[in-house]
């Protein structure tokens, strides 16, 4: 999967690599930056979508759409696509044209939305990857869960770099009956959660 990245989704993968460095070093306002995952972590959130029992690949936070190409490519590998999920205006526009540039129209289906407004609307979703304001981390859990299929996968990013923000987060999750999980020290930190 990771040997053969075709060239449009690698120049890509380039291009928003550096425009996030870029965006980290100059002083753009956080809400402004794309703040999208090393490529560590897409290697891993790549390979665990790869391995993800039937059923929908979500993506909750899809930014300019850097973590849907890492997404794709185990799609591409297992014929399956990706519904990703952005609520702002810009970076959902910036996200079209990284998904028209590489070709992967047909893989990866856009939704313009509040997650929090969606998310009822799935049904057997065996991965999500959420990676989206902290403060919904808890509210997207509580819709997600449900909805997923027996051994199906939920990594949520993040919650090493803010930790002291989702401190609670991790610990409902902890005690969560549904779910095994762990912390993985991955990029920014991966909570993985596996549903029993």
């Amino acid at each position: 999967m990771f040997h053969k990245i075709p060239q449009a989704i690698a120049e890509r993968m380039m291009f928003l690599e550096e425009l996030d460095r870029r965006d980290r070093l100059d002083g753009t306002s956080r809400k402004v930056r794309l703040r999208q995952i090393p490529p560590d972590t897409g290697k891993f959130i790549a390979l665990l979508a790869s391995e993800a029992p039937d059923g929908a690949l979500v993506e909750i936070g899809t930014s300019a759409g850097y973590s849907t190409l890492w997404l794709a490519l185990a799609c591409l590998e297992t014929d399956r696509k990706i519904v990703t999920i952005e609520i702002d205006d810009d970076k959902f526009r910036m996200a079209t044209e990284t998904f028209r540039l590489t070709g992967l129209g047909g893989t990866v289906e856009q939704v313009h939305r509040d997650a929090r407004e969606v998310l009822d609307g799935f049904t057997d979703i065996a991965f999500c990857f959420l990676d989206a304001e902290k403060e919904i981390y808890d509210s997207c859990y509580e819709l997600v869960v449900p909805r997923m299929v027996p051994g199906g996968i939920l990594v949520a990013d993040n919650v090493i770099s803010h930790r002291e923000i989702l401190q609670p987060f991790l610990d409902r999750v902890e005690a969560d009956e549904r779910v095994d999980s762990v912390v993985v020290p991955i990029g920014k930190g991966e909570l993985l959660c596996r549903k029993r």
